[in-house]
């Protein structure tokens, strides 16, 4: 008898699936695919080809793929290699309080080049990947000018808190900060353009909206006092940096793939008006796929025409992690983060870290989440490449997040401990 097994068969997002088959011949040749569909319709699909053991078993945890979207002992591979039959779709959880991203697996004795959706399996299972744990709730957040979703752990807390920022996509995107929470984080998944009565298109950091959201996250009753975590990426990496440097508020910063000098918009807080590094359209390149590469599209934090646009990072009081996907084709942020660890070392500053991370991209996400190597963006014509080599970003995505937890825990758990 067939068995294919999934274990647990209902999951985190971010926790990993054991995947097993029994009771099939010696040394048998098999194809095991895996596929989902979005809430938008679009179906994503992987496959690789695996032979039994002696016995007739196969255990993803030691077997190793011979071939199709990854090869090698990968036990999640089935799920991070996974790609949109449409090109440049980015695979985004939407609702991820009341429905889990449903994952069909299935079982073929056979390895071959064809479309397995139409064959029927010999063994098939179905897993749900949740975005949310039980006891995690959502509260809307429209007070004073923020808006915004508040992820709040089950108890009473207090907890320690945290905002999380997106990039240029703008809206609000949600499963980062609702996969924190069941953590053991309160976390802000924070809008700041392009939602509800915010501005369409982003033409200005406002950093005192940044620091009434902070200050809106300090004041619940369940969040931790005296500071704040910022969990930021791209676009919003430049934004989050910023808040560690200007708000007090912030006592930890992790900045994804970000710039250190402020880009494209100015930053405004209170008196103070930070003009953007000029930006050099002729500079843009585009990909085999299509795809546009901004990777030297924008000016040189080291020019000295430019020095007034960079972070004074020196004034961070709280500590700061740079994690960096050297397969970035958006932005040097390897380069980037190296120039801001300098100038902490040249003002006698040992609160920044880097993590670098060979063959990953633009997009580091939560664990087992598929590359997204190019996606859409809303101002250009040409999807925006992002860049990434699939097994060596899983690698990263996977690594980082176990990074992320700890930091938070060490800068925001043990910082109130302290006290």
């Amino acid at each position: 008898m067939f068995q294919l097994t999934a274990t647990p068969a209902s999951a985190l997002a971010d926790e990993p699936v054991h995947i097993r088959v029994t009771g099939l011949p010696p040394l048998q040749l098999v194809t095991l695919t895996a596929s989902l569909k979005d809430e938008k319709g679009n179906v994503f699909r992987s496959k690789a080809f695996y032979k039994t053991d002696e016995v007739g078993e196969l255990d993803l945890m030691k077997a190793p793929a011979f071939g199709g979207d990854y090869v090698g002992v990968h036990p999640m591979g089935l799920f991070w290699s996974l790609k949109c039959q449409k090109a440049f779709r980015r695979l985004l959880k939407q609702d991820v309080m009341n429905s889990p991203f449903w994952v069909t697996l299935n079982l073929y004795d056979t390895v071959g080049l064809q479309d397995f959706s139409t064959e029927e399996p010999i063994a098939s299972q179905v897993v749900q990947r949740w975005f949310s744990a039980p006891g995690v709730q959502r509260v809307q957040v429209r007070e004073g000018r923020v808006r915004g979703a508040l992820f709040l752990p089950p108890g009473e807390g207090p907890f320690p808190g945290v905002i999380d920022l997106f990039g240029g996509r703008g809206g609000l995107v949600e499963f980062r900060a609702s996969l924190l929470a069941a953590h053991g984080f309160a976390v802000l998944a924070l809008a700041y353009f392009a939602y509800e009565d915010l501005p369409k298109l982003l033409q200005e950091i406002d950093l005192e909206y940044f620091e009434e959201a902070a200050n809106l996250l300090l004041a619940h009753p369940k969040v931790q006092t005296p500071g704040i975590g910022v969990i930021s990426v791209s676009k919003g990496a430049e934004i989050g940096l910023a808040m560690a440097c200007f708000l007090k508020q912030v006592v930890a910063t992790i900045c994804i793939n970000g710039t250190t000098a402020i880009c494209e918009f100015p930053l405004r807080y209170k008196d103070l008006v930070i003009a953007p590094i000029p930006m050099f359209m002729e500079r843009m390149q585009f990909d085999i796929s299509g795809a546009v590469r901004l990777l030297h599209y924008r000016g040189d934090p080291r020019d000295k025409v430019n020095q007034r646009s960079v972070l004074p990072v020196e004034k961070a009081q709280g500590s700061i992690l740079f994690i960096v996907g050297e397969n970035d084709e958006c932005m040097k942020s390897r380069e980037y983060a190296e120039q801001a660890l300098h100038r902490l070392q040249n003002h006698g500053r040992n609160n920044g870290r880097m993590l670098v991370y060979p063959g990953a991209g633009h997009l580091i996400e939560p664990p087992y989440s598929p590359l997204c190597y190019a996606s859409p963006n809303m101002k250009l014509s040409s999807p925006l490449l992002w860049g990434g080599e699939p097994t060596a970003h899983a690698a990263a995505q996977e690594h980082s997040w176990g990074e992320i937890l700890k930091f938070f825990r060490q800068h925001l758990i043990q910082a109130r401990s302290k006290l």
